[in-house]
């Protein structure tokens, strides 16, 4: 885990793994030629190193989490969050709610272990448009054999949360909760959320799945990837983010970007460039 302050709210990022991610199977709108170059001045190969990120936002009040990891769902070396949350001080009963940025087994595995909630006194936020795409009653009859067991798995994840009373939608933007507001980006999947926090003048946007694969889509951010639902819709999110974080300066976090996946964009050229932030103890 890794921690900072924004303001006065305490902002722990929670590594859930790493995962490869074949390029060349993964990124849409692009060559094989120009894909080999973008990798090969980051010094990656086809297979990119993957973090998965969570984020663990203590506003003095609450504690409220941005995704929770995979669990097993895509593969061993991930499913770490819930282990890694315990390692910086919390627990998960703990948690008073979940901002879900969007319905993908990676972000929403971690909410459940064993049908049961893992964090059973938080309510899970998430846009309705995401909900009412995978929960429908129809959706997994009308998914694509090789996306059934996402829809599966979302339903898994969310359903004891809804028997609970737990699971809470919006449509954005809407201010959920103090200091932190939804906006709307879709194009990941039809209701994918980045969600704004600000403190004492500070501001960190979550990204979600803005960007997926940092050394080629900060470059050429009209790169798309297979698991976007709208590759052309998603590309311009890319580029209304960049140009915003750019200009205003703020914080971003990435669920995919190399952890803790928390920095600062800045334009180069013709794309932009990603600037980690440099590592400072809480003083």
């Amino acid at each position: 885990f890794y921690r900072m302050m924004l303001g006065a709210f305490e902002i722990t990022a929670l590594s859930d793994g790493v995962f490869d991610l074949d390029t060349g199977k993964l990124l849409t709108n692009t060559t094989p030629g120009n894909l080999r170059r973008l990798l090969e001045e980051s010094f990656h190969h086809d297979a990119v190193p993957t973090s998965v990120n969570a984020y663990l936002i203590n506003t003095g009040e609450q504690l409220i989490l941005v995704d929770t990891g995979a669990a097993q769902r895509f593969g061993p070396t991930l499913g770490r969050m819930p282990a890694n949350l315990v390692a910086s001080g919390y627990r998960p009963e703990q948690v008073d709610a979940l901002l879900i940025t969007h319905m993908h087994p990676d972000h929403i595995g971690g909410m459940v272990a064993n049908g049961k909630m893992l964090f059973p006194n938080a309510a899970a936020f998430v846009d309705r448009r995401e909900a009412e795409y995978w929960l429908g009653d129809s959706a997994l009859q009308h998914a694509a054999d090789d996306r059934k067991n996402f829809f599966e798995g979302a339903v898994a994840s969310m359903t004891p949360y809804s028997r609970a009373g737990q699971l809470q939608t919006f449509e954005g933007p809407a201010e959920l909760l103090a200091g932190m507001r939804a906006i709307p980006a879709p194009g990941h999947t039809p209701g994918h959320t980045m969600y704004s926090v600000q403190s004492q003048g500070q501001r960190l946007v979550f990204w979600g799945d803005l960007t997926e694969i940092a050394s080629v889509q900060f470059v050429q951010g009209n790169v798309a990837t297979a698991f976007d639902g709208d590759g052309p819709e998603s590309a311009r999110q890319r580029d209304v983010s960049y140009a915003d974080a750019a200009a205003e300066r703020y914080l971003v976090a990435g669920s995919h970007l190399p952890f803790p996946g928390i920095g600062h964009v800045r334009k180069d050229g013709t794309g932009y460039a990603w600037v980690p932030i440099d590592y400072e103890p809480i003083r």
